[in-house]
């Protein structure tokens, strides 16, 4: 178990670091012109999130202990290539929770 004043430290650590991510954005450079580049950039960070939260579940998931599963992948890979196919993201990720749980299913 972990020490009550070492957690607090965390929390409030960790809350003055949130606090300052978002004062940079909002309150030091909110009322400016950002540039053209940095915007262009920005655009990406969304479309970045969902796979950086999905990646770990899907290359080392704790269901499995960390091994790797191929229901898991094979559901990656149909969620994937359906939604670059349609350009559908509830369909993409309609098929591939079909696809995790069928393969679940079927193969124990």
């Amino acid at each position: 178990m972990i020490d009550k004043t070492t957690l607090w430290i965390v929390i409030v650590g960790l809350g003055l670091g949130s606090f300052f991510l978002r004062f940079v954005f909002t309150g030091l450079v909110g009322n400016r012109a950002m540039p053209e580049w940095l915007l262009r950039h920005l655009r990406y960070t969304a479309v970045a999130v969902l796979p950086a939260l999905v990646a770990p579940q899907v290359l080392w998931p704790n269901a499995t202990g960390g091994d790797i599963d191929p229901a898991r992948l094979a559901a990656a890979a149909v969620t994937l290539s359906v939604g670059v196919l349609t350009k559908n993201v509830i369909g993409a990720i309609l098929s591939g929770a079909a696809t995790l749980y069928g393969l679940l299913y079927l193969l124990g």
